[in-house]
């Protein structure tokens, strides 16, 4: 199937026309699905519902939340998910290999995402595959435990994928880009009515890239293609049907990354485009998704209806390296002198993973003591079931790789036998959810909310049994308070918990994950809400968060440990409208992260970050826009274990640093701009992630060109 199929292919998503061309009609017609931040260039939005389901203001929402617009999107080409969530304020992005990244907000890792309000678990407890933006509208993150509507997760944050809707006129654009290391990108995006009144109105948006890499090898192609379509069946009903397909194939890929230290302790000195995997190395992840809704307005209520179906298939083959271990290590490390002591470890893995969901919910007000109030309540049901096979030739695994020398690309395909599974779980999750926003006087409104989850899972992981069946009961309540006609304190306090499905050095599940989240803090709206600020205090709690112990080569697995951690901290944050022309969203976190020892736990994520994304645009000369982005984060380090030579402690430390983004516009016409995006523009070099004692570095100063035209 060609990239821009789907273009095509979403033309035939055209529903018989249930409502009238009548333009009387249109004109008492009211869109209930929602917002789009899409034509404007504010970096700020009015209301979001990702935190309560209620469309509520940043202000009046009693959890600190970041939106990410589509303008902001499109200033700084932040054309996949990792470059757009590396800008959002108290979010780390660690891509610990080339192919596989983690999250996480106030030290813990973010582990549902959502696309419309309706959750989506990691199939892996990690994102396999990159995810590009050209679908989606915005991207609503709320930090903190997203208990209330996300039945399971961490209490840490989680991301909202607004997905583009069809507008009633005809809009077209499309892009092409090409910048460094040969990246190449192009997309489009059309939307049409299907009736005079746009009653019935259609949309198809497809992309694609293809580029090389700064690591040697390494290269990554990914197509997406999205349509939908959308009907208005009267004046209080809407009912949309969509497909959405992205496929992620890489070359060169790592599984895992380089070996950090030599036994001795100290660190290994690598170029930046180091790459420990031949081009036969590689992630091939296709993730499809089937969705549609129906949404109904009846007086003061709305009622909404979700299903979705998605289905992610994984065909890799994969080229893994670690330090040869010595008899009662858990990591091995190569010898300085010599450079030997790395191994080899490829394997060939099939997957696939299909999770059937489905969110009904009712929202409105009613009147009590002659005050109004907001009420929300739904049910949840999540279906899943994981597989994995996986195929290993014994003969080339424990290869001898000298270091540097070995890292040539040279190791040749091993001759994979027949797939044996390796992983068959069942998962099933339903939850119950309500919320009610008391309004006792104007300037006070408190919240009290619940959900009822049950999580059922069987099956079993490398031989290890993974069945659980847990139900558990997670309150909710928040309060805010106007202080002024602008300024606002507030208050919450949520819960969570999460079964696991890795295993100890024992072979057994570790426990679930339960903890909270408490903040409090002050939230400011000026201009009508194009510009908010706000300074939250916070505490996470978090029991058995399963962290690495080590990687056991007789079953091709990492092994964990349940590990409990309480962080607290500070975030600052400020988003919109600065001053006529002048847009910018950013923030700082400072935290600590502690266990029940009070000592320093999860070091491997840094204790603050800053992000400032800024844009001007100069009223004298309304077609230029220019813009700078930095992101800094402080120091971070791992102990993974004790020296083979001298039982010494090991630290792996990756110092503080900042990057450095710029971009600049100019619109030629009206329907034609150009553009230019630097990254990284002081060329920095620091580890990208250091979960494990294997790490890889950033990209280096790239460059990124676009042409873009609009109807």
């Amino acid at each position: 199937m060609s990239p821009f199929a789907v273009l095509l292919a979403a033309t035939a998503l055209t529903p018989t026309p249930a409502a009238s061309d009548d333009p009387q009609q249109r004109a008492e017609e009211i869109v209930v699905t929602g917002t789009r931040t899409e034509g404007s260039d504010d970096y700020a939005v009015k209301a979001q519902s990702t935190a309560t389901r209620l469309p509520l203001s940043l202000r009046e929402t009693p959890q600190s939340v970041s939106v990410v617009t589509r303008a902001h999107i499109e200033d700084f080409q932040l054309n996949d998910i990792n470059a757009l969530l590396a800008t959002v304020p108290g979010v780390n992005v660690q891509a610990q290999e080339t192919d596989r990244f983690y999250y996480s907000a106030r030290g813990f890792d973010i582990q549902t995402f959502q696309v419309d309000g309706v959750g989506l678990p990691f199939p892996f407890g990690i994102q396999n595959g990159s995810i590009d933006t050209a679908m989606y509208d915005r991207i609503e993150v709320v930090r903190g435990a997203p208990g209330l509507l996300s039945s399971t997760g961490n209490p840490s944050a989680v991301i909202n994928f607004i997905r583009k809707r069809p507008t009633r006129d005809l809009a077209a654009s499309a892009s092409v880009q090409y910048g460094s290391f040969d990246n190449l990108r192009l997309d489009g995006d059309l939307s049409v009515p299907l009736t005079r009144s746009g009653s019935v109105r259609a949309r198809a948006v497809g992309s694609y890239l293809d580029t090389d890499s700064y690591l040697d090898r390494y290269g990554l192609t990914r197509w997406t293609g999205y349509g939908i379509a959308e009907a208005d069946l009267g004046p209080d009903t809407v009912v949309s049907a969509g497909y959405g397909h992205q496929n992620h194939k890489s070359r060169a890929a790592m599984w895992g990354a380089l070996p950090l230290y030599y036994s001795d302790g100290s660190r290994i000195d690598y170029a930046r485009s180091t790459n420990s995997s031949p081009d036969w190395s590689s992630f091939n992840v296709t993730d499809r998704q089937i969705f549609g809704d129906v949404t109904h307005r009846f007086g003061n209520w709305t009622a909404r209806l979700s299903v979705q179906r998605r289905a992610i298939d994984e065909d890799d083959k994969l080229f893994y390296v670690y330090g040869e271990q010595l008899p009662n290590e858990i990591n091995g490390a190569p010898d300085r002198a010599t450079g030997l002591g790395i191994v080899s470890y490829p394997g060939k893995f099939r997957s696939f993973a299909r999770n059937l969901t489905i969110d009904g919910n009712v929202s409105g007000t009613v009147s009590l003591f002659g005050r109004s109030h907001d009420v929300m309540f739904g049910a949840n049901r999540s279906a899943q079931r994981y597989t994995q096979d996986s195929a290993y030739d014994f003969a080339a695994i424990g290869v001898s790789l000298p270091l540097f020398s070995g890292f040539d690309g040279s190791f040749p395909e091993p001759n994979f036998p027949a797939f044996d599974r390796s992983l068959d779980t069942h998962l099933r999750r339903e939850t119950v959810y309500g919320l009610i926003r008391l309004n006792p006087a104007d300037p006070l409104k408190i919240m009290v909310g619940a959900n009822a989850t049950r999580a059922f899972s069987e099956g079993v992981s490398y031989t290890a049994p993974t069945n659980y069946d847990r139900a558990r009961f997670l309150p909710f309540v928040g309060a805010t308070y106007d202080l002024t006609g602008t300024i606002s304190a507030y208050a919450s306090f949520a819960t969570i918990f999460n079964p696991q499905t890795q295993t100890d050095v024992n072979r057994r599940l570790i426990d679930p994950i339960e903890g909270d989240n408490i903040e409090a803090g002050v939230k400011g709206e000026w201009l009508g809400g194009r510009l908010n600020a706000s300074v939250a205090l916070f505490q996470a709690r978090q029991k058995n968060t399963a962290e690495a112990a080590g990687f056991d080569p007789t079953i091709g697995q990492t092994l964990y440990r349940g590990v409990d951690a309480t962080s607290r901290g500070i975030e600052l944050e400020v988003s919109g409208q600065i001053a006529p022309g002048l847009q910018a969203t950013g923030g700082f976190t400072a935290m600590r992260i502690r266990g029940n020892d009070d000592q320093p736990v999860r070091t491997f994520v840094p204790r603050n970050t800053g992000r400032l994304n800024i844009v001007w645009q100069p009223q004298v000369l309304p077609a230029l826009k220019v813009g700078a982005s930095s992101q800094y984060q402080s120091r971070m380090y791992l102990e993974p274990g004790v020296t083979a030579t001298t039982g010494q402690p090991v630290r792996i430390t990756q110092d503080g640093y900042a990057t450095v983004d710029l971009m600049a516009r100019y619109e030629l016409t009206p329907r034609l701009s150009l553009g230019v995006n630097v990254r990284n523009v002081n060329d920095a070099k620091a580890l990208s992630a250091i979960n494990f004692d294997q790490g890889y570095f950033i990209a280096p100063r790239t460059v990124l060109g676009t042409v873009r035209v609009s109807y």
